[in-house]
């Protein structure tokens, strides 16, 4: 098609993508193309600012490596990443949902562990923790030899694969539930913490007027043939940060019940205080699939 002005070139590219065989395919494009052209008319984007945007779709890239996830952050910065994740669960959208964005920190290489293990491998301070997990069906049935990743970041505020003092698999770990459907492990509290901001995720936050910090939560990964893997975050309900969240992750079915103890508890290896929480999920008939980890390795450490 020889293009005769700017509103033809919506219509050639509407037309050569008609052409592709893959019907999901075919749908996402056309639709990609309608809503990407109608954004450029809508703000007359200028070629300097069309400059600009290429600018930070590369920067995204090049600041993305084994231990970090630019475009994932960002995608959730942009609360992309929420909403696509309440599309998808919650009988499409429509329900209340346990369901969670998986976030940029997932490793898909950790640690088997028994129930009652402790995640923390290397020396971490905070209040102790101590979680009881049970997971059913829709029908209340315990779903027994679910696989459930965990992960968290520590009470300074880092995921083990930010900081290069803390072991390898620090506050990581995969559990099986029994036949009862039930596993229990422990931990530290984990905090509120900044999401990295010296790439193009902190332009964005900084234009915007935001502040850059999550609301204290601990990760749930659930995985068992037969149902649709579960992922979820389970926030501490008093966080300063819970009603403003960076990532916009935060929904009234995701805030746990951390009950504080201000007696010491020598059988769990505690000191006073310290937290509990019981924590039920409920997992939907479907596919069972492990998400792509959006990292593999630990920062290294650098020397000056």
């Amino acid at each position: 098609m020889i293009i005769e002005n700017q509103a033809g070139v919506t219509d050639a590219v509407i037309e050569a993508f008609s052409r592709t065989e893959d019907p999901r395919l075919r749908e996402i494009l056309l639709a990609l193309v309608r809503h990407l052209h109608g954004f450029v008319r809508e703000v007359r984007l200028t070629e300097r600012e069309f400059q600009e945007a290429t600018r930070i779709i590369v920067a995204l890239g090049q600041k993305t490596t084994a231990s970090h996830n630019e475009a994932v952050l960002m995608a959730g910065s942009l609360g992309v990443s929420a909403l696509v994740c309440l599309l998808n669960n919650g009988n499409d959208g429509q329900t209340e949902t346990q369901a969670n964005m998986l976030g940029p920190f997932w490793r898909d290489d950790q640690p088997l562990s028994a129930s009652g293990d402790t995640l923390v491998r290397s020396p971490t301070p905070g209040p102790g923790l101590i979680v009881h997990a049970e997971i059913a069906d829709q029908e209340g049935r315990p779903v027994a030899g679910a696989e459930v990743d965990i992960w968290h970041s520590s009470p300074e505020g880092l995921y083990e694969n930010q900081d290069p003092k803390q072991a390898e698999m620090n506050l990581r770990g995969r559990f099986v539930t029994d036949d009862a459907g039930r596993f229990h492990f422990r931990s530290v509290k984990p905090a509120g913490y900044p999401i990295p901001i010296d790439g193009p995720v902190g332009d964005l936050v900084r234009a915007t007027r935001r502040h850059h910090y999550r609301p204290s939560h601990l990760h749930f990964m659930i995985y068992k043939p037969g149902f649709k893997t579960m992922i979820s975050q389970i926030y501490v309900p008093d966080d300063e940060h819970i009603d403003s969240d960076v990532q916009f992750g935060v929904t009234r079915a995701l805030l746990g019940d951390y009950v504080r103890h201000d007696e010491p508890a020598a059988e769990l290896g505690f000191t006073a205080p310290w937290y509990s929480l019981s924590q039920h999920f409920t997992l939907e008939p479907g596919e069972a699939r492990r998400p792509i980890a959006p990292i593999q390795s630990k920062a290294l450490l650098v020397v000056d």
